[in-house]
């Protein structure tokens, strides 16, 4: 199970860290007011569908993507192609990412940044901020509703959105009632990597008006990205499309619908 392993691994790291999180609050708290990822979104999306495009090396899944990648560069060529937001991946055992990627990347451009992580304690919170992303991910799979409820409380506390993200209704629900202005539905099954291009379409009409409706994973196709605006969606997240493709301005630009 590709989530278990990681997230276990995670842990391990997190039960190491003897850094105390009070020091970290109050670092994170000096860090230079953090670009509003939400509001990005919402606002891109009332004329098209927004774009998250993600820096990302390689994954369990496909392996290398694209293990050579500028962070700088192409976080310069997702901005120029329309992209409303980034998500960079800096878990670097399964994903080949760093704290430098996301760091490159968000000193490049001016879009807000998602630091896409498993997320397993306040520090990894705190983490993100100092690092200088906008957002963190909070997977709902990996976390149990009351690591899911005090992650978001210090993320808001630090000025971070948060992108909480869902794989079927039972864990929408747990979203939902801690609070979640953002939610981010997965289409690929992170215990078998499989993609269910349905799950999205499904799980959309299931969300308030005031969420902010994300897909992600799997979204490669003008008739993807067109399906997943139809059912309501603001924005999508895309990466291994994006990062293998030769015209990264034109992918980029054929999925703006």
């Amino acid at each position: 199970m590709y989530l278990d392993k990681i997230v276990e691994q995670h842990r391990t790291t997190a039960q190491r860290d003897t850094r105390n999180t009070k020091d970290l609050v109050a670092i994170a708290a000096k860090v230079a007011q953090p670009r509003r990822f939400i509001d990005r979104i919402r606002t891109d999306s009332v004329n098209s569908l927004a774009v998250i495009t993600e820096i990302k090396r390689r994954s369990p899944s496909r392996g290398a993507l694209n293990q050579n990648l500028d962070p700088t560069q192409i976080a310069q060529q997702y901005e120029q192609g329309g992209a409303s937001c980034l998500s960079v991946l800096t878990d670097q055992d399964f994903f080949g990412g760093s704290t430098e990627d996301l760091q490159q990347a968000h000193s490049s451009v001016a879009l807000p940044v998602l630091r896409k992580d498993f997320t397993v304690s306040s520090n990894d919170v705190c983490d993100a901020r100092i690092m200088g992303a906008d957002c963190v991910l909070l997977i709902v799979a990996a976390l149990s509703v009351q690591e899911l409820t005090e992650f978001k409380k210090l993320a808001d506390e630090l000025s971070l959105d948060t992108l909480v993200e869902v794989h079927d209704e039972p864990e929408l629900e747990i979203a939902l009632n801690i609070g979640a202005s953002m939610i981010g539905v997965n289409q690929r099954d992170l215990k078998t990597f499989e993609v269910d291009h349905q799950r999205a379409v499904r799980m959309a009409a299931q969300m308030p008006a005031n969420v902010v409706r994300v897909a992600e994973s799997g979204v490669r196709t003008r008739a993807d990205a067109q399906s997943l605006r139809d059912a309501g969606y603001h924005a999508i997240l895309v990466g291994e499309s994006l990062v293998t493709s030769n015209d990264i301005a034109t992918s980029l630009r054929e999925l703006r619908v």
